[in-house]
């Protein structure tokens, strides 16, 4: 089964600072008919206005993954860690108990866009985890960059839950084919561009359902950035 979601159908949040697409419900946004994919309950596609963002607060038992799009995300967390981020790198946190952190653009000048992943761990109360990779653009370029991992995969970034997030940059005209084992679907987001995933077409910022489908055929209609995440079944 192929499902799309076209981003016109989302849910568009705007707080001035920040504007945001919920692929799922989240904050105001309070919809029981969906709230997750499978072990994915969050998805959020942010813009963050120049000299603002999140200041501190609390998250815990999820795991949160960040992919910055365009712009530079500053982060600061009560374990100490404080960074930059850019274009295709990849922050990542495991709250376990509890953690405190702050997400900004401090660009004067340039708005930051991000996807905020959150993923629901195996079981609560695991140790907390923190971490980065700064992927170069040549890792992604016309290939699957498998960015995060469950800890028995391959991906320099490991959290807990069963999860596999690709991305990919594909030139115009270009395709390519995933397979997908038995009792797994995807989640997939068209970040930048478009492609057409098995002749259905996605333009920049729809998403796809994937289930009960054995490959996916990828053809890039423009130059095309996405990402996916693979994860057991319901």
């Amino acid at each position: 089964m192929l499902k799309k979601i076209p981003k016109d159908s989302m849910y568009l949040s705007n707080h001035g600072w920040l504007k945001s697409r919920f692929h799922f419900s989240f904050a105001e946004y309070r919809n029981i008919n969906n709230v997750n994919f499978g072990v994915l309950r969050v998805l959020n596609d942010d813009i963050i206005e120049p000299v603002s963002g999140f200041d501190f607060h609390p998250h815990n038992n999820m795991e949160i993954i960040t992919y910055v799009i365009d712009g530079e995300l500053t982060h600061k967390d009560s374990m100490g860690n404080s960074e930059v981020l850019k274009r295709g790198e990849v922050q990542y946190l495991s709250a376990g108990d509890g953690i405190y952190h702050s997400e900004h653009n401090m660009h004067k000048s340039k708005n930051l866009r991000l996807l905020q992943i959150w993923i629901i761990p195996p079981q609560n109360s695991l140790p907390r985890l923190y971490g980065s990779c700064k992927y170069k653009q040549e890792e992604r370029k016309d290939k699957f960059l498998k960015i995060v991992s469950s800890e028995n995969g391959n991906s320099k970034i490991k959290i807990y839950q069963d999860i596999n997030i690709f991305v990919n940059e594909m030139s115009k005209g270009t395709n390519s084919l995933f397979k997908l084992d038995n009792n797994r679907q995807i989640y997939f987001v068209q970040i930048e561009g478009s492609s057409s995933i098995n002749e259905i077409l996605l333009e920049e910022g729809d998403a796809l359902e994937i289930l009960d489908i054995e490959k996916i055929d990828i053809k890039a209609i423009s130059n095309s950035h996405f990402l996916f995440i693979e994860m057991a079944k319901n």
